[in-house]
């Protein structure tokens, strides 16, 4: 069975249009399993597209692009694996180990698509020293093509080439290229991190963020402990700020009372 060109044209549209929905809507675009149904209904096939899907998001549970980090794009992963194991007839095995090398693929296109959209970023930046609302709007959009290219240019390729450009492309992809955008990659999570602590309250719980870079530095604590860890801080945090309240509450009241007493002993006096 070979892929259609209308299966291809739709795929790449899925696929240009699956980052967006993960950076707005996030409608399927956050879940392989999702990407991948819509993938098997398109190529026929809704049993291996659920296959392919459900074995994908098995591996990216607790992952995230939080802070701007940039991880294996297993939905790219699951359109095109989904695709392949259809018309291959080659099954989930086939499917699955041609997904990972595309999502691994994926990770250094998506660090190039968020330098590439800087270029929109700054033209926003200029737009709003001129008041120009409209081009505001218009760049904030512009933003979203590198976006979309990144995942649409390279499943058209690689359903239109077929497997073998996916191993070519790892294989033979310049060292600079793929060292420049690792050492970019890894960048982005410490700046994206900086970010985030620019705008929460840090200083006020300092002590929390020193617990669980202790935690995560020293001990070596997985990353769902230390989220544990966080709950039940904020759990008594929380209960802590309840009791304080309570008493606050019940203090004023009490005050209330008394001035209320005291007004009626001196009417009475008179």
């Amino acid at each position: 069975m070979h892929i259609a060109i209308w299966q291809i044209l739709v795929l790449t549209v899925l696929a240009g249009w699956m980052i967006i929905d993960q950076l707005t809507l996030v409608l399927i675009g956050n879940y392989p399993l999702l990407v991948g149904l819509v993938a098997g209904i398109i190529m026929g096939d809704i049993k291996t597209g659920l296959a392919v899907g459900g074995t994908l998001q098995l591996m990216v549970l607790g992952v995230g692009t939080y802070g701007g980090a940039s991880v294996p794009d297993f939905m790219t992963g699951a359109i095109v694996g989904t695709a392949f194991a259809v018309a291959s007839g080659k099954g989930l095995s086939f499917a699955i180990g041609l997904a990972v090398p595309v999502g691994l693929l994926m990770v250094q296109l998506d660090v190039l698509a968020r330098f590439t959209n800087t270029y929109f970023q700054h033209r926003v930046d200029s737009k709003i020293a001129e008041g120009d609302v409209p081009g505001v709007s218009r760049n904030i959009l512009y933003g979203s093509i590198p976006w979309s290219l990144s995942r649409a240019i390279p499943v058209f390729i690689m359903l239109t080439l077929g497997n073998s450009v996916i191993q070519i492309i790892l294989k033979d992809m310049p060292k600079w290229l793929t060292s420049g955008l690792s050492v970019a990659g890894g960048v982005l999570p410490v700046v994206g991190i900086a970010i985030l602590l620019r705008y929460l309250p840090t200083k006020q719980y300092v002590n929390y963020l020193i617990i669980g870079f202790v935690l995560a530095a020293y001990i070596k604590v997985p990353m769902l402990g230390i989220a544990l860890v966080g709950l039940a801080m904020a759990i008594a945090y929380y209960k802590n700020n309840e009791k304080l309240n309570e008493q606050k509450l019940a203090t004023a009241t009490n005050s209330n009372s008394d001035g209320v007493s005291d007004d009626d002993d001196d009417e009475y006096e008179d």
